[in-house]
């Protein structure tokens, strides 16, 4: 019994990617609006056109929401289509970019509140919800990746989309608002932030390179 729920025909149904679908959309709502005093101040104080740097988890699972959409079309009457190259382009720059994100923002989430409750800021019950919420993105991302769909070059463009977001929110000063403990700690959360760049590219790298190697 316990199998089923570890199996491709449970993972891979449609009834778990809709549900899984719905929920994601659901937080990807609540998390833009989590962003949304920030987003007003960068509209009113800032150039207009940092806005779409501004939300990171919000914006990861979005994609990873856009991934899951496109696992339901391809088990629906598009599966067996013939995907144009562009259809194809897209959505390996949508899985790379899910992949990428979910893993870098989802740790980044959990290693700030913790580094806030290390230095005195209290965890409340909101805390709790967004680590047990980023830590899902990073689980769910992994367990779906097998049915992603991107290469070498969509990692790429994703590697510089995210080094650019990186360096504007630490030299723009667009990056996730923080508790005011950890203000004086910029520096060593700029490089924290850069380093999971690089780990959640080096993750989507190996998860294309064991799919590879299970396909030949």
């Amino acid at each position: 019994m316990w199998r089923f729920f570890w199996s491709e025909n449970f993972f891979f149904s449609r009834a778990m990617l809709w549900l899984l679908f719905l929920t994601n959309a659901g937080g990807t709502v609540y998390g833009y609006m989590w962003y949304g005093n920030q987003l007003q101040h960068t509209y009113t104080t800032m150039d207009r056109w940092l806005l779409p740097f501004v939300p990171d988890s919000p914006t990861a699972s979005l994609f990873f929401t856009l991934s899951l959409f496109y696992m339901i079309i391809d088990r629906s009457i598009m599966r067996e289509a013939n995907h144009s190259r562009i259809y194809k382009a897209i959505r390996a720059f949508v899985d790379a970019f899910a992949i990428v994100t979910s893993v870098k923002y989802g740790i980044w989430a959990v290693a700030m509140i913790a580094a806030g409750g290390a230095q005195g800021d209290p965890i409340v019950w909101k805390e709790w919800m967004l680590v047990v919420s980023h830590l899902g993105m990073v689980v769910q991302v992994i367990l779906f990746s097998r049915y992603m769909r991107f290469g070498q070059l969509s990692i790429v463009f994703v590697g510089i989309w995210v080094l650019i977001n990186d360096y504007l929110d630490y030299h723009s000063m667009i990056y996730p608002w923080l508790p005011r403990i950890l203000e004086d700690d910029l520096s060593i959360i700029e490089f924290f932030t850069v380093f999971l760049s690089i780990f959640g590219l080096l993750t989507a790298y190996v998860i294309y390179k064991l799919r590879a190697k299970r396909i030949q």
